[in-house]
């Protein structure tokens, strides 16, 4: 089997989006992209958390039962982890938890720039629950919808960049991008930085990657 990256939205595009940085920051694992069609278009906040839990499980309940080494939900607000690790019988890996780690590996202080200020709460409440909040002690919501990010990404990254520059002003070590959505723009604000963008996908990757050391293809010489 493989990899099984869960997008807990019903959008197919993000799916796609998602399982290409993926397979970037982990290459020769193999993954694949399974997209929650009965879950909300988007997930902004507490509410559409909450809508999208029960179609995730099923799908989560499916890649255990076809043998996935690992699975990741591809959501940063980690919708579902719990309960999805308490069913699954393989590694799951939530992108937000994953990116929280990460930062904490790197940096001493990290900041979270997410879309709207519904996600906000939840965030600050994975942190907390992760033990992470001296190193991630600020989530600053950017004002852009997550639709947005795909539909005009040139206006995403201008107002993710000046986020970044003001995180800059207040100490931040590094920036985690708190949405699964941004990964097709952390390229450019990655050149545009001045300080480490963490991408909750390829931190989540990453991990899998270590976790299950067997999925790595290697090459014999």
């Amino acid at each position: 089997m493989s990899v099984v990256l869960i997008n807990p939205n019903s959008t197919a595009s993000m799916t796609g989006a998602a399982l290409a940085a993926a397979r970037r920051a982990a290459p020769g694992t193999r993954f694949e992209g399974w997209t929650s069609r009965e879950g909300p278009a988007v997930i902004e906040g507490p509410e559409d958390g909450a809508a999208c839990i029960p179609p995730l499980l099923k799908l989560v309940d499916r890649a255990s039962e076809m043998g996935a080494e690992a699975i990741i939900i591809a959501c940063f607000d980690d919708t579902g982890l719990h309960d999805a690790r308490a069913r699954a019988s393989c590694p799951v890996i939530g992108i937000g938890q994953a990116a929280f780690h990460t930062a904490a590996l790197i940096v001493d202080r990290a900041m979270v720039l997410t879309t709207v200020s519904a996600a906000v709460p939840v965030i600050e409440a994975n942190i907390c629950a992760a033990g992470l909040r001296h190193v991630v002690g600020t989530v600053r919501a950017c004002g852009i919808h997550v639709a947005d990010l795909e539909r005009d990404p040139e206006a995403a990254i201008r107002v993710l960049k000046a986020g970044i520059d003001h995180a800059v002003t207040e100490g931040a070590g590094a920036v985690i991008l708190g949405c699964a959505g941004m990964v097709d723009v952390i390229g450019p604000l990655r050149r545009l930085s001045q300080i480490p963008l963490i991408d909750g996908v390829a931190a989540a990757a990453r991990l899998a990657q270590a976790c299950v050391p067997a999925l790595t293809v290697r090459t014999v010489e």
